[in-house]
């Protein structure tokens, strides 16, 4: 029986990218023989405009019954004014909460030929690897109780909750340091224990778990200082765990060293390896429809898929092997462009990936 993979193309740039990664994925699918099939659904935005809901039940369903999820990007500021609980980003979210998808595999990876698109100097930047790993299901995203509430004294109040169990904690500590043990078996642990009890217990769980893998040398920060440090001096990183709001941020600033945050993909987990895929950039709406995004992202998010939940991870490195062509020949979409390369098109970049998987 075929493997089934979950694509849900999301809105803005995400039909435009997806389109290029499945073409991609779907070249090795015959080439290598890897028995997969495609089925597409709605989510985010698009799905709340045909059925009025950001995850429809069938859209669910397929996520659960599938091997993986690919999915490009959801929101955008046309729905931006609906109720909280069906803005196009709860979608996301839920299917996140459904699957149980609790650890999110974030690569910030510098490739060699774009170290002049990265705003940091060459010798801070090159050659850039972190893994940052961002707990997924819980936190202040999902933590009750929430809203925006009516003082006595007739003012607003907004709030939200920062909460977490300790299992919680110490799953996610638990797929750091395997993460860890699988590189350069470094792990900084990020928090603000010295503000927030919450990650003062972060603390304490992930030193516990720590004990578990003594090859793994431990060390922790607070999330200001990760921050700056990340800018300073970020090749003192090799693989990063915290909280799911530090991890949201902290990655977008480790996808800036790289050049462009349409060159980073994620996988996000569950405990038995099955995942759903994206780039971690956004739906980009003021791009959507102009065949100017870069591709590569998802991509690179299609390697992830098949390496962690596919076990191919021969069919990974073919793909990343490719990537690394097409930009040795000077293929650049917009973001990444620079004098004496080429400009292309989104398809113009699959096309160049694709070509090179073809050899």
């Amino acid at each position: 029986m075929a493997k089934k993979i979950a694509v849900l193309a999301g809105d803005g740039i995400g039909p435009e990218i997806v389109a290029e990664a499945v073409k991609v994925l779907s070249f090795l699918n015959t080439d290598m023989a890897l028995g997969l099939s495609f089925e597409t659904a709605l989510v985010g935005g698009a799905a709340y405009d045909a059925f009025g809901t950001p995850l429809p039940q069938q859209t669910l369903n397929l996520c659960k019954n599938a091997e993986a999820v690919l999915l490009g990007a959801v929101g955008g500021p046309k729905w931006e004014a609906l109720p909280h609980a069906v803005r196009p980003e709860r979608g996301l979210l839920s299917i996140r909460s459904e699957l149980n998808l609790f650890s999110n595999l974030r690569p910030a990876i510098l490739y060699p030929q774009l170290v002049g698109a990265s705003t940091l100097k060459p010798e801070v930047v090159s050659g850039l690897d972190i893994m940052i790993v961002r707990e997924l299901t819980g936190g202040i995203y999902f933590g009750q109780p929430r809203g925006i509430r009516l003082l006595e004294n007739g003012e607003q109040q907004g709030f939200n909750t920062l909460v977490y169990n300790e299992s919680e904690i110490r799953r996610i500590a638990h797929s750091a340091f395997k993460t860890a043990q699988k590189r350069h078996k470094k792990l900084c642990s990020v928090d603000k224990a010295n503000v927030l009890e919450v990650t003062e217990l972060w603390r304490q769980v992930v030193t516990e778990v720590g004990k578990d893998y003594p090859d793994v040398q431990l060390s922790h920060m607070y999330v200001d200082n990760a921050a700056m440090q990340l800018v300073r001096a970020p090749k003192q990183f090799d693989v990063i765990v915290t909280t799911n709001m530090f991890g949201d941020i902290l990655s977008d600033i480790a996808a800036m060293l790289t050049g462009s945050i349409g060159m980073l993909p994620s996988a996000s987990l569950d405990a038995n390896g099955k995942g759903m895929y994206e780039p971690i950039h956004g739906s980009a709406p003021d791009i959507a429809g102009q065949g100017i995004a870069n591709p590569l992202a998802t991509i690179l998010s299609v390697a992830m898929l098949l390496r962690y939940t596919l076990n191919q991870p021969e069919a990974a490195e073919r793909i990343e092997q490719a990537v690394n062509t097409a930009l040795d020949a000077g293929a650049r979409t917009p973001d990444i462009y620079s004098d004496g390369t080429t400009q292309v098109s989104t398809s113009g970049m699959g096309d160049a990936v694709l070509n090179a998987l073809k050899g």
